[in-house]
């Protein structure tokens, strides 16, 4: 952790600047800076005066290589028809946009055949059947879907082959925000958990009130729980429902997102799950594709003051660059945004209050967190979607839309909030949604794409300065699953070492499935790269130039450090 003493130091100071600028109104460089980009996308949730739950919960967005041309695309669920849920109209169509590698985007969604049918909410990337073209699983409100990418620019529904069509005997239709391609097992199969919010029934929906005679949408305490599903990957393009004997059925909940990562690093991955104004899930990898529910003994059920609060969307990495991947997840206002690190062992310390998070984000409304390096020193920062669940007709537009904020890492998990200073008032105040990130313009800069409520999608091109060096990682799975889904990267560059590892799902019914990102700071070169890959071989690279995206094929056996990085490509 070389490095990290001078910079909790220097911590006190950059919080104060940041203060004095927006006291004195003065422009100076903020560290973390973002532009607008529209794009020709709405999201359409259909909102009634019937105040249907679904309505105020859209909004899933993918940034992906569909066509393997080295460019990050764009993919947008949206709604449809509250009634019928069906897309009735094309204004509630999904959306695909083609990358031209320089930030500008085409609708391709017609020739993709990815427009859709149901009132779909989340969706997630990944390579299910190690063909090399990235797949796509979109869940939504009575209905999931399973889109096979057919390596020609086009899409299958392959829901009912996969076998993932058939219904829950004993919850009943269930309401899907998304979920997480992850390999269990560490058989080179991704495997599918899918994360169920609530049971919603549109003809037997409560009546809710924000004032007599207006109705408003109701708590979740009045709606039952379900349980989320696991799925196996059997390798012949079907999948076998091993919720219940995994354990995970055994604990339903009200999820709204789900991060996988090995928090305990014994080589399995493991599940976290927000769930809405109840306990959060923590399922601990036994081994075997067999779970056990950990999150009180592990202390990330509650918050440290024991309150149920509303948890949104959820990201897992190293905030703290101790080699231990650490929780954010967001709520709604007065709630705070939590954040938890990991101590090892399989125990966690709630550091709200001491990151500065607790202060800073107790008058907000948050839905999407992604953890990432925005200005590229070295230390990942927070990028947080923020809107409130009410509707705009009974309560205050201050409360209910908002701007997007950036919590910045001063270094060693504490945070400064960025959000006129970073840009993010260029727009209007939204109900903002989904997230997700990647580089969209080969800049080495991560940006960030988000949604809101019947209003345009955000593209957040980042142009911050200060002229810090990066590097990329893609990595190519040969034992493993091919897209490298749990394999853990260490760099070492410039003295100071950091770690992440390879998931494409964060935020909230989100999925960033670009290459997995490090921020080097002044370092112009990585001294050492380690990958431990999920099928236990662990490969080294020495000596790997900055600012470039590097290609890594996983080996057959352990691979020694040697001279250079064989296959990189720079941009």
């Amino acid at each position: 952790m070389s490095g990290m003493p001078a910079r909790l130091t220097l911590a006190a100071a950059v919080a104060l600047a940041v203060v004095w600028t927006i006291a004195s109104g003065q422009n100076a460089a903020a560290p973390i800076h973002f532009t607008y980009r529209p794009i020709d996308f709405r999201l359409e949730s259909c909102e009634t005066p019937e105040r249907h739950a679904p309505e105020t919960m859209a909004g899933g967005v993918a940034v992906f290589d569909y066509n393997n041309d080295g460019y990050l695309d764009i993919f947008f669920t949206n709604g449809a028809d509250i009634e019928t849920l069906k897309k009735s109209s094309p204004r509630y169509s999904n959306r695909l946009f083609e990358n031209d590698g320089k930030g500008n985007f085409k609708d391709v969604t017609a020739k993709a055949g990815l427009a859709g049918t149901g009132y779909d909410m989340g969706v997630a990337i990944g390579d299910y059947d190690n063909d090399g073209y990235e797949d796509m699983f979109v869940g939504g409100v009575h209905g999931n879907h399973l889109y096979h990418n057919n390596g020609d620019g086009t899409f299958t529904d392959v829901t009912a082959k996969a076998g993932l069509d058939r219904p829950d005997t004993q919850f009943g239709p269930l309401w899907s925000v998304g979920g997480a391609w992850v390999d269990v097992n560490n058989d080179g199969l991704l495997d599918l958990f899918v994360v169920n919010y609530l049971a919603w029934d549109g003809h037997h929906e409560p009546v809710c009130e924000a004032a007599p005679g207006k109705r408003d949408y109701c708590h979740p305490k009045f709606y039952k729980a379900t349980a989320n599903q696991l799925f196996l990957n059997n390798g012949d393009g079907t999948f076998r429902d091993i919720s219940q004997e995994s354990g995970i059925r055994a604990h339903p909940g009200k999820g709204m997102g789900a991060a996988i990562a090995d928090f305990d690093l014994d080589g399995l991955m493991d599940i976290f799950v927000t769930n809405d104004k109840m306990e959060n899930s923590l399922f601990h990898n036994k081994g075997g594709a067999k779970f056990e529910e950990i999150a009180f003994d592990a202390g990330v059920a509650l918050t440290e003051d024991g309150r149920f609060i509303s948890g949104m969307g959820v990201d897992a990495r190293d905030i703290d660059n101790d080699g231990l991947p650490d929780i954010a997840f967001v709520a709604l206002d007065n709630e705070t945004f939590p954040l938890f690190r990991n101590l090892g062992k399989r125990a966690f310390a709630d550091i709200t209050g001491s990151s500065g998070m607790a202060r800073q984000s107790m008058p907000m409304a948050g839905y999407s967190p992604t953890i990432a390096d925005f200005d590229n020193d070295g230390w990942k920062d927070i990028f947080v979607t923020r809107g409130h669940v009410q509707s705009l007709d009974y309560a205050s537009r201050a409360q209910v839309a908002q701007p997007n904020t950036v919590f910045r890492n001063l270094g060693g998990a504490r945070f400064a909030a960025l959000t006129e200073e970073a840009g993010l008032t260029a727009q209007p105040p939204s109900r903002h949604r989904g997230s997700a990130v990647g580089d969209l313009n080969g800049d080495g800069r991560l940006d960030v794409v988000a949604t809101a409520l019947a209003a345009p999608a955000e593209i957040w091109l980042n142009d911050s300065p200060g002229g810090n060096h990066w590097i990329e990682f893609q990595l190519q799975g040969t034992r493993s699953n091919r897209d490298g889904i749990g394999a853990r990267i260490k760099v070492t560059a410039g003295g100071a070492v950091q770690y992440n590892h390879v998931s494409f799902a964060a935020g909230y019914a989100s999925s960033s499935a670009g290459p997995t990102h490090f921020g080097l700071g002044s370092a112009k070169s990585v001294d050492l790269v380690e990958i431990r890959w999920p099928s236990g071989v662990v490969q080294e690279l020495r000596n790997v130039a900055a600012d470039a995206r590097v290609k890594v094929t996983e080996p057959q056996t352990a691979v020694p450090a040697n001279s250079s990085a064989p296959g990189s490509t720079g941009r």
